[in-house]
């Protein structure tokens, strides 16, 4: 995809580039404001130490108990990350042995596949079905499949479906009757649309759960890296073990920006939300216009869409950039059953995306 970006751009396309799931909103002007201050604090300049993450710690626990009801201890049930995808692949090292089994959904984040190679473990795939809303289904698992761990991301990635809170009691118990770890990735906590807000797994209680939080979409974060991983404190022990040996914490100024961004009141959170819902009100008309189908996301920041007639997901996304300058990602990248679909990241303002659907639409 890069290549046939600069292909495009070596013809004089003007490049919109809609595959690459990064906010393009700044964060909450306080955020930067505690992260300037703390910039000239000669004592942010020295190595965190676990007991310096408190204040962070503390937040963490604080939102999650305003937002979804939950109650954790700081101490022992919640531990600030370097960003979710460092945090899953640390937990993966942390709670499994080579060869355990990952049950992960297909499509899923590219980056899960990674952290199951990393960690050496024999992946077994759950279809996630638009006839199913995208939800996997836990009884057609076999019974001979004994998994350690289950992976699970709603609001989705890349397919943007929403789980409800009954699903996830239903998943928590599915995994505790089976010994597996239900491990859940919600950066897309905030980023939800119209009266909808999306429960956590932590709902459904802390013992076999793991829950990862990124600041990097709900606050528009992403180069800060920092989130935090919240549940079972033995996971989180595990977890903190396996940093211990291969990393330090995130720089304290950091720390100190995340935990203002975690105090903000929620209207600060709705704010961003709905930008990506004037833009994917922009987006999903003007492709439905050009035939390509569509559902309307209730949360996240992406469409999913299905192309017509589409068999090569790869060669459609490089050819449609090479051709147009649209660069989207590629179903096939998340998984086999991305096959057919298209990605696009609304990145964009609403005049850009719709912009973009009327080049798409003219390939033949």
């Amino acid at each position: 995809m890069d290549a046939a970006k600069s292909r495009a751009r070596g013809r004089g396309l003007g490049i919109i580039d809609l595959s690459i799931g990064s906010s393009d909103l700044n964060p909450p002007e306080a955020v930067l404001d505690t992260l300037r201050a703390a910039t000239h604090d000669p004592a942010t300049y020295r190595y965190p130490l676990f007991s310096d993450t408190l204040p962070l710690r503390d937040a963490a626990a604080a939102y999650l108990h305003r937002r979804f009801g939950v109650s954790l201890n700081a101490d022992t049930e919640v531990l600030p990350l370097i960003g979710a995808q460092e945090g899953l692949a640390h937990l993966l090292l942390a709670v499994t042995d080579p060869q355990d089994t990952l049950l992960l959904p297909d499509p899923c984040y590219p980056p899960y596949f990674g952290a199951a190679a990393v960690a050496g473990l024999n992946v077994v795939t759950l279809p996630l079905l638009p006839e199913r809303g995208f939800l996997p289904d836990l009884s057609a698992v076999p019974n001979h499949v004994r998994p350690r761990v289950l992976l699970l991301n709603y609001p989705n990635n890349p397919t943007s479906a929403v789980a409800d809170a009954a699903f996830f009691r239903e998943a928590a118990a599915w995994c505790r009757a089976r010994g597996t770890l239900l491990i859940h990735d919600h950066p897309y906590a905030e980023l939800t649309f119209g009266d909808y807000h999306a429960p956590s797994a932590l709902e459904a209680g802390a013992e076999g759960v793991v829950e990862l939080h990124s600041l990097s979409k709900t606050h528009h974060m992403g180069g800060f890296r920092v989130g935090f991983a919240a549940g079972d404190a033995g996971a989180i022990a595990a977890l903190a073990r396996v940093k211990g040996a291969v990393d330090f914490h995130p720089y304290l100024g950091i720390q100190r920006a995340a935990a203002l961004a975690l105090s903000l009141p929620s209207e600060v959170c709705r704010a961003g939300a709905a930008v990506f819902q004037e833009r994917r009100d922009a987006l999903l008309p003007a492709l439905r216009e050009i035939g390509w189908e569509v559902q309307t996301p209730q949360a996240s920041m992406y469409a999913w869409a299905r192309v017509p007639h589409l068999t090569d997901s790869v060669a459609f996304a490089v050819r449609a950039a090479e051709e147009t300058g649209v660069a989207v990602s590629p179903g096939r990248a998340f998984g086999r059953l991305g096959e057919g679909f298209v990605r696009f990241a609304l990145v964009q303002p609403p005049e850009v995306l719709r912009e973009a659907a009327a080049r798409l639409g003219g390939l033949s």
